[in-house]
């Protein structure tokens, strides 16, 4: 690469977790491997414009960034530094250019430790491993920066403070934190949803490295239904990832997308996923939702969707793992099917704290309201919808429907 700073930049978006990860596994203290990995992307922009990027630039950064670790160490107390520089020792036997995925997992695994809090576990993943900041975090759990950081900060405290073991959990403990990691996973996954086909904002990456995990947690856990079904959800929604902007980049609603850009190869294989997480035969959230994405992909072949099936599904996860997302695209199952007054129903007896900055809820309350005959309302709805919209191209669309409903 020509450019120094998009170089680094890159190797951010690429290798950050993969970094903090082999960093914090020896230090057992994820705050100063930050600390240290910072220092290492600061000193990757101060020589590599006159030094030219480096050919391997993951394994320069990781050498810096234990260089710094060591630098830090030697001011702690003698015993520390001891302690800290025998590690590190023992990290320089590693291969220059690290591929330990391994230790993607046991970082996953001890973020989810029943030590720390449960509201930071997932959060705490997304940031150590998945390179998110607080605020993208924030705005996911729909907290403020400040909240979120706080609980970052005491996350990370208690992992030093309790000296958590950094290696996978014996078997019969693995369970019980694999439902934090896959919401990890997922949450991960979701952020770079939006992200337009094109851009140069490592969302994609992001998306990469989700399904990367997903399917290094099929491999360790091939058994677990819920795992497959994971696999299978991220799989579905991203075969579809082609049609879902158009060559100038506007947005493409699902039900108008072109199922010939549909990947059929990933589609085969969440489809492969689904079958074999229904063969232990017991309800998970991500099968459901796998199972919900498997309609809509049914649609390449037939060439209708069938509204019914999604009714049936939607209301099976709100029965079992009811949540303002769920509620609302249940609602938004109903309007499709022809259901609009039950939908209005469950719509408008939602808690009004929970949907008022809620977007999506505002888009489908827009549509129930429009199939009901209620136009001035609708046309409301949708006005509130996008002021709550950040994608232009998701704007543009709403506008054009609230012009034309």
């Amino acid at each position: 690469m020509d450019d120094p700073r998009r170089a680094a930049e890159k190797a951010a978006r690429a290798s950050y977790g993969r970094l903090l990860s082999i960093l914090a596994a020896r230090s057992r203290d994820i705050a100063s491997s930050e600390d240290a990995l910072a220092e290492a992307f600061l000193a990757a922009l101060r020589s590599w414009p006159s030094a030219g990027v480096p050919r391997n630039p993951e394994a320069w950064l990781l050498t810096a960034a234990r260089n710094s670790a060591r630098n830090t160490a030697r001011h702690r107390a003698v015993v520390d530094a001891s302690v800290a520089d025998l590690l590190l020792l023992h990290d320089e036997a590693a291969p220059e250019q690290p591929d330990i995925p391994d230790d993607r997992l046991k970082l996953l695994f001890v973020c989810a430790h029943p030590a720390i809090e449960e509201a930071a576990r997932t959060p705490l993943m997304l940031q150590t491993v998945l390179g998110l900041d607080a605020a993208q975090i924030a705005a996911a759990f729909l907290v403020a920066p400040a909240t979120m950081g706080q609980r970052l900060v005491r996350a990370k405290a208690r992992i030093k403070d309790t000296g958590l073991r950094f290696e996978l959990p014996a078997a019969e403990d693995m369970s019980s934190r694999l439902s934090d990691v896959l919401d990890a996973i997922y949450a991960a996954y979701g952020t770079a949803w939006d992200a337009v086909a094109g851009a140069d904002t490592g969302q994609q990456d992001l998306a990469d490295e989700a399904l990367f995990l997903g399917r290094l947690l099929v491999a360790l856990l091939p058994d677990e239904p819920e795992v497959r079904g994971l696999l299978a959800l991220l799989l579905h929604c991203e075969a579809r990832r082609a049609a879902r902007r158009g060559p100038d980049g506007s947005f493409v609603p699902l039900k108008l997308q072109d199922t010939r850009l549909w990947s059929h190869e990933m589609i085969v294989e969440a489809e492969n996923e689904l079958i074999a997480a229904s063969r232990a035969a017991v309800f998970g959230r991500y099968q459901c939702e796998a199972a919900i994405q498997s309609v809509h992909a049914q649609r390449a072949i037939t060439g209708r969707t069938r509204h019914e099936a999604l009714v049936v599904l939607y209301g099976l996860l709100a029965d079992r793992c009811p949540s303002t997302g769920v509620l609302v695209a249940r609602a938004a199952a109903l309007v499709d099917a022809g259901a609009h007054r039950q939908a209005l129903d469950l719509l408008l007896g939602l808690p009004p704290a929970s949907v008022s900055r809620y977007q999506p809820y505002w888009v489908t309350l827009a549509h129930a309201r429009a199939a009901a005959g209620q136009r001035s309302e609708a046309s409301e709805s949708m006005q509130t919808a996008i002021g709550l919209t950040e994608d232009a191209a998701v704007r543009r669309f709403l506008a054009d429907w609230r012009m034309t409903p």
